[in-house]
């Protein structure tokens, strides 16, 4: 029998009746070198069959069919696409959320630093993932899956969602120049920033922004998992980990969500 792959949850995602879903680590996969173990990250240069092998333990683990774990193809978009049904693996949908109120499919997104946010409205049952590092968390890729769920029913109000392994407010050194973009959208974000110590640079709360913006927008519910991707090499992936060891590429992780059928 195939093995399933281990994950970590959300307390309020795992609360609600009818879903599944998984905050995948880097245990329990087949790949090995730097991908060891669980990549499942179809843009590293590791070995196809070992990623699919991979990508087949998170499905089995979330009790859906491989071709029915759906992941798009990441672009730091503001982007968020309605799905019912699954595509070819060579036409992934370039995006960055995906929405669905259909039982069975698994929606995923990778991460290796980044944010990855698994949403639900029980009552409607339309459940959503998004990939959010700090382009897409700032363009707006946050609202747009809101907007999505929303065309399916469901209602701010009631909608959950939870963070999964993401950089973390101490691991995220940036310039003056990224510090600077985000004041003059606005001057409250200047909150999510703290000197670093290195003249002109800072620390950016990319977990504590996230937040912040789903609150704002009126959601129900909102859960950090306060998990470092860049301080925790033993269970996560981070692409700035990987730059800072000078490591020719890194895996990504997978996070989750579906409707049980």
């Amino acid at each position: 029998m195939q093995p399933s792959a281990p994950f970590l949850t959300s307390t309020r995602l795992a609360d609600l009746k009818g879903v599944t879903h998984g905050f995948f680590t880097r245990a329990g996969g087949v790949s090995v070198g730097i991908y060891a173990s669980l990549n499942g990250g179809v843009g590293s240069r590791d070995v196809p069959d070992a990623v699919a092998e991979n990508r087949a333990r998170m499905a089995l683990a979330l009790g859906i069919e491989r071709d029915r774990l759906l992941v798009p193809y990441q672009i730091h978009s503001p982007t968020a696409l309605i799905v019912d049904r699954p595509w070819a693996d060579d036409a992934r949908p370039r995006c960055d959320a995906l929405v669905t109120s259909t039982p069975g499919l698994a929606l995923g997104v990778t991460g290796a630093d980044c944010g990855m946010i698994l949403f639900c409205d029980p009552r409607a049952r339309v459940i959503g993932a998004a990939h959010a590092g700090w382009a897409g968390a700032f363009g707006g890729v946050l609202e747009a899956t809101l907007t999505a769920m929303e065309k399916m029913g469901a209602q701010r109000g009631r909608i959950v969602a939870a963070l999964g392994p993401t950089i973390g407010p101490k691991s995220y050194e940036v310039g003056p120049e990224f510090k600077a973009r985000f004041i003059e959208s606005a001057a409250r974000n200047e909150g999510f920033f703290e000197p670093s110590g290195k003249a002109g640079h800072a620390y950016f709360n990319l977990p504590g922004f996230i937040g912040d913006r789903l609150t704002a927008l009126g959601i129900a519910s909102f859960e950090n998992l306060g998990l470092d991707t860049y301080a925790d090499a033993e269970r996560f992936y981070s692409y700035r980990r990987s730059v800072h060891r000078a490591e020719p590429d890194y895996g990504r992780l997978v996070s989750a969500i579906a409707l049980r059928a």
